[in-house]
């Protein structure tokens, strides 16, 4: 899932919000006034892809849609990335968008997630969070700028990259069963 490093756009800091992102508009909607999040999306791979080979992605809009949710009215854009190599596909994915009014978030109650069948502790500190930042060419402040995470988004601290989790989260199935291929990788985010 590394292929979220590759085809990045970069934008001059000239050409971005107040929150890292890319100002809104060109490719994507507009959503003044609204914070973006990372809300799941699907895979489906079809071929490895090899590195050091040519590749192209294309990228469309499959939906846009507005629902009301706890913190108010949300966006939800679903995007859809297929990635080419040698003419044929080899990876597709639906990425899920979601842009809420600017309020604090209203973090979940405490409740604990049911245990899985096997666990891979991780600690996203800090410095794991800015190099995947980094990486992925992803400047939204809430993932390496404390004072702005807490203050002006109400967090109580550093947000994990929802990608991350599941780059994280596929590397923990694989590891255990390294004989079995991923075909479809769903994900969802559960909370901030």
């Amino acid at each position: 899932m590394w292929h979220w490093c590759f085809f990045q756009q970069p934008q001059p800091a000239s050409a971005l919000g107040g929150d890292g992102h890319p100002a809104r508009g060109g490719f994507l909607p507009p959503a003044a006034n609204r914070n973006r999040m990372w809300a799941g999306g699907r895979l489906a791979f079809h071929r490895p892809l090899r590195a050091g080979a040519e590749a192209s992605c294309t990228s469309t809009i499959l939906q846009v849609e507005e629902k009301a949710g706890r913190t108010g009215k949300l966006l939800f854009v679903t995007l859809c990335h297929e990635y080419f190599q040698d003419g044929h596909l080899a990876l597709r994915e639906e990425q899920d968008i979601v842009y809420r009014e600017a309020s604090p978030p209203k973090m979940s109650s405490g409740e604990l997630l049911p245990e899985g069948d096997w666990r891979e502790p991780v600690e996203p500190t800090p410095t794991l969070l800015f190099r995947y930042s980094a990486v992925t060419f992803n400047g939204h402040r809430i993932h390496y700028d404390y004072p702005y995470v807490t203050a002006t988004e109400g967090y109580p601290g550093l947000v994990v990259h929802g990608p991350l989790i599941a780059t994280l989260s596929l590397g923990a199935f694989c590891r255990p069963t390294p004989r079995r291929a991923c075909a479809i990788s769903p994900t969802a985010a559960c909370g901030p």
